[in-house]
C-alpha cells in the first residue's frame, strides 16, 4: 500500500474504533448502573424532605383559608342579624303600650263617644302596621297545638271540644320579630274533662 492509501484508511479506522468504543461503553452502562455517590443520595433525601414540608404547608394553608372563610361568613351573618333584629328592644317596649290600647278598646265604658272609639282603633291599627313593616307578627295561639317555644301556659281548662294540649284561650298576645319570638303568648291549654266514677 502506498502512503496515500494509508492516509485514507486512517480516518475511517478511527471512526470505526470510536464507534466500537462507544458501543462498548453503552453495553457496560446497560449491564450495571453506576453506584450513586453520597452527594446524590443526600440531595434526593433533601428533595423528599422539602416535598413533605410543601405538602404540610399546602394543607395548613387550605385549613387556614377555610377557617378564615367560615369566620368571614359568621361575621357577615352576625352583622345581618344585628341589623335585622336591631329594633327588637324598641318593639319589646312598645308591646305593653299596644296591649294597653287593646284593653282600652275592649273595656271602653258604656256611652263612650263612637268617634273617639273609632279614632283609638285607627291609632292602634296604624301602630300595628308600623310594627308589621318592621317584621313584627302576632303569634297564632287559640286553636293551635301548644308549642312551648311560642306559648307560655299559665293554666289549663277542661274541654271536651278541643284535643288535649290545644290552646283554648289567650290571656296576652305573643309576638315574634321575623323568626324570633319577642314575647310568648300567655295561654290556657285544654285538658280532658274529668269523668265522675259511676
Amino acid at each position: 500500500m502506498s502512503s496515500k492509501e494509508n492516509s485514507r484508511e486512517t480516518p475511517e479506522s478511527e471512526a470505526k474504533a470510536s464507534q466500537e468504543a462507544s458501543a462498548e461503553a453503552d453495553r457496560g452502562s446497560a449491564q450495571a448502573p453506576p453506584e450513586p455517590d453520597g452527594e446524590l443520595v443526600a440531595l434526593q433525601a433533601r428533595v423528599e424532605e422539602l416535598e413533605s414540608q410543601l405538602a404540610e404547608a399546602s394543607a395548613r394553608h387550605l385549613r387556614l383559608a377555610a377557617d378564615f372563610d367560615n369566620h368571614r361568613k359568621r361575621s357577615r351573618q352576625d352583622q345581618l342579624d344585628t341589623i335585622r333584629y336591631a329594633s327588637s328592644e324598641l318593639v319589646g317596649r312598645l308591646l305593653p303600650v299596644l296591649d294597653d290600647l287593646h284593653r282600652t278598646i275592649e273595656h271602653a265604658p258604656a256611652g263612650v263617644d263612637e268617634s273617639w272609639r273609632k279614632g283609638l282603633e285607627l291609632s292602634v291599627q296604624k301602630l300595628e302596621e308600623v310594627l308589621e313593616a318592621q317584621g313584627v307578627k302576632p303569634i297564632e295561639a287559640v286553636g293551635e297545638r301548644f308549642d312551648p317555644s311560642r306559648h307560655e301556659a299559665i293554666g289549663t281548662e277542661e274541654s271536651e271540644e278541643h284535643p288535649e294540649d290545644t290552646v283554648v284561650s289567650e290571656l296576652r298576645r305573643g309576638y315574634q320579630l321575623h323568626d324570633r319570638v319577642l314575647r310568648p303568648a300567655l295561654v290556657r291549654v285544654a285538658r280532658p274533662a274529668l269523668r265522675a266514677p259511676g
